[in-house]
């Protein structure tokens, strides 16, 4: 991949204490997978139309995450069997800005995104009696949850200048659990956020004319199934499909 700094270098940057203006913990997502190594032409289309997150006069984050579970991987068969309503929990750490969080994303009847978050001082593989509680509210799960996954990935976040719309950039998708470990190095995947689905989001646009369409991907999902290829994955197939393709071609 060629070297990156020029490209970002011409975004604009919005600072971490701006964000909360687009927080959008209430949305509409919308993913998809390319090639890595296509990141720096998109980031050259892109960079009149959004702003780059910078945070301590970098640009990009690296991120640490470690996912909860029933025993019984609740949460990873609810995605697996297509529930409409399903939940992940989550401890998060953004890299370089001592922030962590208890994360509980909540899939919604509409196709949204319902996430809600408590900070914690550092991710543990122990849920306090309160983050518990704050879990199994949100997550409307009661079974106690124990550690099951760690990710790692780094990321650019993009915000439009105008939109209520944020896009992030996955790289360098690592995954680790107690027996082992595994890795997606050749692919970007990209999140689109927006309050409402509508028309007029660029990045939207540049995939309708590549073409790049839509995906469904879970990095807890895909990293379980890459660790522990004995677990239930039909679903999940097309999409392992896919990010092999995308691997195969760079």
């Amino acid at each position: 991949m060629p070297r990156l700094d020029p490209i970002i270098a011409r975004f604009d940057p919005i600072a971490l204490s701006e964000m909360d203006g687009v927080a959008l913990q209430a949305r509409m997502d919308t993913k998809f997978l390319f090639a890595a190594s296509e990141l720096p032409a998109l980031l050259e289309v892109l960079s009149t139309e959004y702003r780059m997150l910078e945070v301590n006069g970098e640009r990009g984050i690296g991120y640490r995450t470690l996912y909860f579970d029933t025993p019984d991987r609740r949460f990873y068969f609810e995605h697996h069997n297509g529930y409409t309503y399903r939940s992940k929990v989550r401890m998060r750490e953004y890299v370089g800005t001592n922030a962590c969080f208890l994360e509980v994303k909540r899939r919604t009847g509409r196709g949204g995104t319902l996430k809600r978050r408590i900070p914690i001082p550092a991710i543990s593989e122990h849920l306090t009696p309160g983050q518990a509680a704050f879990a199994a509210s949100v997550s409307q799960c009661d079974t106690p949850l124990a550690p099951t996954l760690w990710n790692e990935f780094f990321r650019f976040t993009l915000v439009h200048h105008e939109r209520a719309e944020r896009l992030t950039l996955d790289i360098r998708l690592t995954f680790r659990d107690a027996d082992g470990e595994a890795g997606l190095p050749q692919i970007c995947v990209a999140e689109l956020k927006e309050g409402r689905k509508g028309h007029g989001s660029p990045f939207l646009a540049l995939m309708r004319k590549l073409p790049v369409p839509p995906t469904s991907f879970s990095k807890y999902c895909v990293g379980t199934v890459l660790l522990r290829p004995d677990i239930k994955y039909n679903q999940f197939k097309p999409i392992l499909l896919r990010a092999e393709r995308v691997s195969s071609a760079v």
